[in-house]
């Protein structure tokens, strides 16, 4: 009776820059949002790391995609080709029939009534038979650590790749939330117009990938601070390689206008706060996550500016991917999670 009705629990962060999966409370699956496809037949060659490789090195028979754009999904098909792919990659001791799948989805704070269709219908798609969805900021503060059901109000900013969430949460519930579409990516794309710019070299998003972790930075004084970096690439001009060495304090000056836009948008969330929300928040302080919370500087630059202090989660790149699995145990008993 029981051999039948095997259900498999899962709980995916579906990011714009890297989709997670966890299952029996372990992260099994963490890859890059990116699949390969076959241009002539649309077949899936490869997906997560092994497509990012060939990010920007495809011959006329590939094409690679990031499905999401913005913290929502832009190519439906890719995006199922992509679920379906992350699924394939858990650990499974039985492989002879495909189980019916129960999920709980992180999607972003803003999304519109068609967007969450589109998260649902690739799920289906994907093979999911129930089907929950919760909103980023929510499942960060579940990560966390936060009881998020208390009377008691919390901020959280998360910052991914395509969208920064600010929520602030109380009893259960999202009392106010923001979502721009200003966050890692855009970080990233400041970085390849800025070395055209200042350095006539030309490099790729994946470069300029790299040049944020090992060199990005919110603030030009940092007491720790990294080596510089080189990039080696073309010379716009010539064509001819060239060497450039990076220092955080140039890469600090390129991403100060998108740091502002954070910041103020952070600000705008601070001044709707019912006040009695508001002085728990100056309280407690208010928490970062995603992959953005990890850029140097950026927890003292915002408290130094808000006046608020500002506390990095522990593992900030995994809090919506955890918070999403602490969601999927308790589907009866959270009354926030959307069918």
């Amino acid at each position: 009776m029981g051999f039948f009705s095997f259900t498999q629990e899962i709980a995916i962060d579906l990011g714009t820059a890297n989709s997670i999966i966890v299952y029996n409370d372990q992260i099994v699956v963490d890859e890059p949002s990116v699949v390969a496809l076959d241009k002539r037949t649309d077949r899936l060659i490869a997906v997560g790391e092994r497509a990012r490789q060939m990010q920007g090195k495809e011959n006329e028979s590939i094409r690679t995609i990031r499905p999401l754009r913005d913290g929502v999904i832009a190519d439906f098909y890719a995006a199922e080709m992509m679920i379906r792919g992350l699924i394939k990659m858990i650990p499974s001791k039985n492989r002879f029939f495909t189980p019916s799948l129960k999920m709980v989805i992180g999607i972003p704070s803003g999304s519109t009534e068609v967007e969450m269709r589109a998260v649902r219908d690739s799920s289906e798609h994907a093979g999911g038979r129930e089907i929950y969805m919760i909103y980023e900021p929510m499942a960060a503060a579940l990560g966390i650590g936060i009881d998020v059901e208390a009377p008691d109000g919390c901020m959280v900013v998360d910052i991914g790749g395509g969208t920064t969430e600010i929520a602030v949460i109380s009893l259960g519930g999202i009392v106010l939330n923001k979502s721009i579409r200003i966050a890692g990516d855009d970080l990233t794309d400041d970085i390849v117009e800025y070395m055209g710019r200042m350095h006539n070299i030309k490099i790729g998003e994946r470069t300029a990938e790299l040049i944020k972790i090992n060199v990005g930075a919110a603030l030009t004084d940092l007491e720790d601070a990294p080596e510089d970096y080189i990039v080696r690439g073309p010379n716009r001009m010539t064509a001819l390689p060239i060497e450039v060495p990076v220092s955080y304090q140039e890469i600090a000056h390129c991403l100060e206008k998108s740091i502002s836009k954070i910041e103020a948008a952070i600000l705008s969330a601070l001044e709707l706060t019912p006040p009695e929300l508001y002085s728990d928040i100056v309280q407690h302080g208010i928490f970062l996550s995603g992959g953005g919370a990890l850029l140097r500087g950026l927890d003292k630059r915002l408290t130094d500016k808000i006046n608020i202090p500002f506390h990095i989660a522990d593992d900030p790149l995994h809090a919506v991917a955890r918070g999403t699995g602490i969601a999927l145990k308790n589907v009866d008993k959270f009354s926030f999670l959307l069918r």
